[in-house]
């Protein structure tokens, strides 16, 4: 690869360097906590070392160490929804997993909200679609924000659980290539990219590309991944969610796949409800504590 010194002169090499440095040395927590469940604003690492992505931290009462479990969000290629996206923050969600004794990040990626800075999760033109390099810029951004959180003294080394929703969903299918001893589960919620093309329901950019894409990942996934579909996604329906799920796992990656009851009026929402996770609750659990047993039996 070529040398940063080939592509900028020195005096502006220096400024990203400096930019790069004042990113670095104010992340970490941002203020006080707050109610509910020790509420608390981040600053953590991205791709871009010249950018710190804003998050929301959520943890049990005591000091710790915690399992870390990070949520990660949906996206959408239109830039000016992305410009004016709220910090995510999935408070039930997050609520369900402080009850069960993880402290909970959710990060805001690159090119969303008050993050801001280069979106590179773009995947492209719908019929060009490259969803294998956008799943992988979205687990890189995911596994920056986990890395640094690892290295936290509230935070265990061992058993953290990356959830993913949408596209979120799909970055994290990319880290189940992981290392199972750092992360015990991913858990994903209508996975994928690409849905409502064209702003209409049902329809997918280039679901085989996504299709073939699923089986790329799931040939080195090495961590069990929990996939589950609300009965009424109009992005990714059940039936076109199996397909992912199947192609992933016929290229050797363990799925558990299930689908959940009816969520509102769009079940892609699910996780973002109050409602949708108490319906998804049974089968959180139970895939949390499928794992403990498999790792017990081991």
């Amino acid at each position: 690869m070529a040398s940063l010194k080939a592509f900028f002169p020195l005096a502006l090499l220096g400024l990203v360097w400096a930019h790069a440095a004042a990113a670095q040395a104010h992340l970490g927590p941002q203020g006080a906590e707050g109610e509910p469940n020790r509420e608390q604003q981040w600053l953590v690492p991205s791709p871009d070392p010249s950018l710190a992505a804003h998050a929301v931290l959520f943890r049990p009462p005591g000091e710790g160490p915690f399992r870390l479990a990070v949520i990660a969000h949906a996206t959408t290629q239109n830039v000016l929804r992305r410009a004016q996206m709220p910090q995510p923050e999935y408070r039930a969600l997050a609520a369900w997993l402080v009850a069960r004794g993880f402290a909970v990040l959710v990060p805001e990626r690159p090119g969303h909200g008050a993050t801001g800075g280069k979106y590179f999760e773009d995947q492209g033109g719908c019929d060009e679609a490259d969803y294998s390099r956008s799943g992988r810029a979205t687990g890189e951004e995911i596994a920056a924000a986990l890395t640094y959180m690892r290295e936290q003294s509230l935070i265990r080394q061992d058993g953290a659980v990356v959830v993913g929703h949408s596209a979120g969903g799909w970055g994290a299918l990319v880290l189940a290539a992981g290392d199972p001893a750092a992360i015990s589960n991913i858990i994903v919620f209508g996975a994928g990219r690409g849905g409502h093309a064209n702003d209409f329901e049902n329809q997918i950019c280039a679901p085989h590309t996504l299709i073939a894409a699923a089986g790329e990942f799931g040939r080195t996934a090495r961590i069990p991944v929990t996939w589950l579909v609300a009965a009424n996604d109009s992005y990714f329906s059940p039936q076109f969610s199996r397909k992912l799920a199947d192609a992933f796992r016929t290229s050797g990656g363990r799925v558990d796949f299930r689908v959940l009851a009816a969520s509102g009026s769009e079940g892609h929402w699910l996780p973002e409800t109050e409602a949708g996770v108490k319906s998804a609750s049974a089968e959180l659990d139970r895939a949390l504590k499928l794992r403990t047993r498999g790792a017990a039996a081991k």
